[in-house]
């Protein structure tokens, strides 16, 4: 029976074939599409599901409720952790990362070989107790007891040692020796970039200085007991935090420490201030998963409408089936099959597709995503699920609508005369429209977020980035002679000024707090503190509002002046740029010596507000201040002439400082460019899946069209009798789909702007959703729509009418 019901399904598909290749076409591109996203959005689930025990595991972050903003921060202090430690016996493990720049390069030697590596950590001796990542060589246990130990990754024992086992050679980190004790396997699917791991110790910090209450300057883990209540822990120790920085004290900020599940740290925290983590974005995992929903709902509409279009030409093959004895059941049976039949092709074809395309799309996303049925069963199980619950969804309602046609009825009829008719092309209109309205909803997309990128790339971020070569100070006698060094950087043709300073624009900044006084009462401010020097504002031509820039002709600049943006004019509560010149401000010095020492000046200048970050962040207030203590990277500033010239005659004066370390640079608007990698990626995307929806509608609407031509040729034929032109025959068969496509287009706007508008909410700085993005769209999709039925509507009005009218 099986066989015969295949065999049967086979017949049917060849015999049709222009209906059997469109369909095949519609639902292996639109599987294709969603294998590909599918395998996109598994592997952002998996991030960190390989550790042990990691549903305990525990990241601590703070919602710091200023008075003038609220602010989600990933780094907290080194009291949180040991707290937690030392007062909840529902703690097992806890683990404190210093939180340093991962994409930092330090410079990594073994005897004559060096070279620069990222990922540095410094950690306390339980981080592979709370992350327990399998060793390659060596053990987790005790590796970190030592200060001059070092664990190092699998990929980065290959470069240095090849294939030899390094534990217990010695490693040198920037000049500082140490100890291999163990070689951990890298995880790509790990949110910490870790490369090599290094004691806390190693990192030379003040022993007062760990027992810091506002000193935000560690990831901070926690890995709970089994059974342990994480909401009752959570709540005694923000009581705790709480007593401890009380809000009342005049600080300009109130800490509410949570507990982020390890599995929700990658995919939810795209929020996070200072968060230097491995981060994706739920919001896009969302998005394409909502798009794979789409195209697959459009390639399975595509199968009814065809299905249902085509019920009249089988009519009197259900009549003649029904009349030799052939029950509903059976026919419904039969018909599901050929349905499976196809189904399964397209998931071949579409599997075939997808390993083709897969390599391009890892390289795209650079992700290591694998597709192979052989090595992977769960694959092969997910395509022949895929196969049963596509086949059903597709063919069930065709199936009945088929088997239900009585067979004295289509069999005394040239015609199918049944009530079922009318609610078919009901139906078929509505399967059509929803397809459009999704269509249209993912061209609105597309649009939006290629403004909305377009805008994030080209606004005035208000400082020129430029032609600014950008590099990490390096080796004692650059940092001792920093001024002679950039001295003779100026002296260098090509080269237009030069700046070395802490917290250039897409670099690390420091967030800290401010003093003003008001009626002699102090008041603190939670701000953005830059370290400059004097020439930071003409190397990033940053431009002054009021007041004037730091100048050596002033010697109290150094030690007693301060600048501020626009936006902490406001926040500090001077009024105006004018009125802030000559306020007095405090500021509580970084210094491990004298930790209580103040830095007391006056505003001398105000400077318009320019965007450091990313436009995902509102312009923060911030102070710039001269403090040399902190300076750790160098703006050289280069005209377009001979920038190949000028940089090999940089990289000379670099060795002549730095004779130890290899130069390592980039251009400061790479750095921003890299700030919206992920938009760029999904902008891709969404074009590309967006184009696929609406092909594989188009292939349905040209199917319909191509069966409205079909049953309309007698009426075809005598238009062309009478008179009617080719255009006129195109518009009789087009209006009703046009009409269509309008409707989709009303009841897509609304839904598309919403989605789009909450979206954009994402962004401190964003486009207003044009008009013109809502008519492109509908425009686009009318006359899309138009092609493809003219198409089969100026083929069916070229046929010689004599052809049409002559059989019936």
């Amino acid at each position: 029976m099986l066989r015969n019901y295949l065999l049967t399904a086979y017949r049917n598909l060849v015999r049709h074939k222009a209906f059997s290749l469109i369909n095949i076409a519609g639902l292996a591109l639109g599987l294709t599409a969603c294998l590909l996203i599918g395998l996109f959005v598994y592997d952002e689930l998996q991030y960190d599901n390989f550790l042990p025990d990691g549903d305990r595991v525990y990241r601590i972050y703070n919602d710091m409720s200023a008075k003038e903003a609220g602010s989600v921060v990933a780094p907290v202090p080194p009291m949180f952790g040991t707290t937690l430690e030392q007062s909840f016996p529902q703690v097992e493990r806890v683990v404190r990362i210093l939180m340093l720049n991962f994409d930092a390069n330090n410079l990594v030697e073994v005897r004559e070989k060096s070279l620069y590596e990222k990922g540095r950590t410094f950690t306390d001796p339980t981080f592979f107790e709370v992350f327990q990542l399998p060793f390659k060589y060596g053990s987790p246990e005790k590796a970190l007891a030592d200060p001059s130990s070092i664990v190092i990754s699998d990929k980065m024992a290959e470069r240095i040692f090849g294939d030899a086992d390094p534990v217990g050679k010695q490693i040198s980190v920037d000049k500082q020796p140490f100890i291999v004790k163990g070689v951990f396997y890298s995880n790509n699917r790990f949110h910490l970039p870790v490369n090599f791991v290094l004691p806390l110790e190693a990192a030379g910090l003040p022993a007062e200085r760990m027992k810091m209450w506002g000193w935000q300057q560690f990831y901070t883990y926690v890995k709970l007991r089994e059974g342990a209540d994480v909401q009752q822990v959570e709540a005694t120790f923000r009581d705790i935090v709480g007593k401890q920085i009380d809000p009342d004290q005049n600080k300009p900020f109130e800490y509410k420490p949570y507990f982020q599940p390890l599995h929700e740290v990658y995919l939810y925290s795209a929020n996070f201030k200072y968060d230097q983590a491995i981060r994706g974005n739920i919001t896009y995992v969302k998005a394409l998963s909502i798009i794979t929903i789409f195209i697959l709902l459009i390639a399975c509409f595509n199968f009814v409408n065809l299905a249902t279009a085509k019920s009249a030409q089988r009519a009197k093959e259900v009549g003649v089936r029904k009349a030799v004895g052939a029950s509903r059941s059976q026919l419904v049976v039969q018909f599901l099959a050929e349905t499976l039949l196809l189904t399964l092709i397209s998931v071949i074809f579409a599997a075939a597709l997808t390993s083709l395309l897969l390599p391009s799309l890892n390289a795209f996303t650079g992700k290591q995503m694998a597709f192979n049925i052989f090595t992977q069963p769960s694959l092969l199980l997910l395509l022949l699920l895929s196969t049963l619950v596509v086949g059903l969804l597709a063919g069930f309602y065709p199936a009945l609508v088929l088997s239900g046609f009585q067979p004295v009825k289509v069999l005394k009829s040239a015609v199918v005369i049944d009530s079922r008719v009318g609610r078919i092309q009901w139906l078929r209109h509505g399967l059509i429209v929803v397809q459009f309205a999704l269509s249209i909803f993912l061209i609105i997309s597309a649009f939006v977020v290629f403004q909305q990128v377009a805008y994030l790339h080209n606004k005035d971020l208000g400082f020129s980035k430029e032609q600014i070569m950008f590099f990490q100070m390096r080796g004692d006698k650059m940092f001792e002679n920093y001024e002679t060094f950039k001295q003779e950087l100026r002296q260098v043709p090509g080269v237009k000024n030069v700046s070395i300073g802490y917290g250039f624009p897409g670099d690390a900044t420091a967030g800290d707090r401010i003093i003003t006084l008001h009626n002699g009462e102090q008041k603190n401010h939670s701000v953005t503190q830059l370290m400059v020097d004097y020439d930071y504002l003409n190397t990033l031509d940053v431009k002054l509002l009021a007041g004037r820039g730091f100048s050596k002709q002033y010697g109290t600049d150094a030690d007693h002046a301060f600048l501020l943006n626009e936006t902490a004019v406001r926040e500090l509560g001077f009024g105006t740029p004018e009125a802030a010149l000559g306020q007095p401000l405090r500021w509580q010095v970084w210094s491990d010596e004298n930790p209580d020492s103040l830095k007391e000046g006056k505003v001398i200048g105000v400077v318009k507000d320019f965007h450091f970050k990313s436009l995902y962040e509102k312009v923060e207030p911030t102070v710039l201040q001269i403090f040399p203590g902190a300076y750790w990277k160098v703006a050289v500033k280069i005209d377009g002439g001979d920038v190949a010239g000028s940089i090999a005659q940089i990289k000379d004066v670099w060795h002549k400082f730095s004779p130890d370390y290899p130069i390592e640079y980039v251009f400061m608007d790479e750095s921003f460019q890299k700030m919206y990698q992920a938009e760029d990626k999904l902008r891709t995307l969404l074009w590309i899946f967006t184009g696929i929806a609406i092909f594989v509608a188009c292939l349905g609407l040209f199917g319909l069209a191509a069966f409205a031509a079909e049953r309309r040729k007698k009426e075809i034929g005598i238009r062309k009798v009478l008179g009617a032109e080719n255009a006129a025959i195109v518009a009789l068969l087009s209006k009703e789909f046009l009409i269509l496509v309008v409707v989709s287009a009303l009841i897509a706007f609304p839904l598309a702007w919403y989605a789009m508008h909450v979206w954009l909410q994402n962004f401190a700085y964003r486009i207003d959703i044009p008009v013109w993005v809502f008519l492109a769209a509908g425009i686009t999709a009318a006359a899309v729509a138009f092609l493809t039925v003219s198409y089969q509507a100026l083929k069916a009005a070229s046929v010689n009418p004599v052809a049409n009218l002559r059989f019936d």
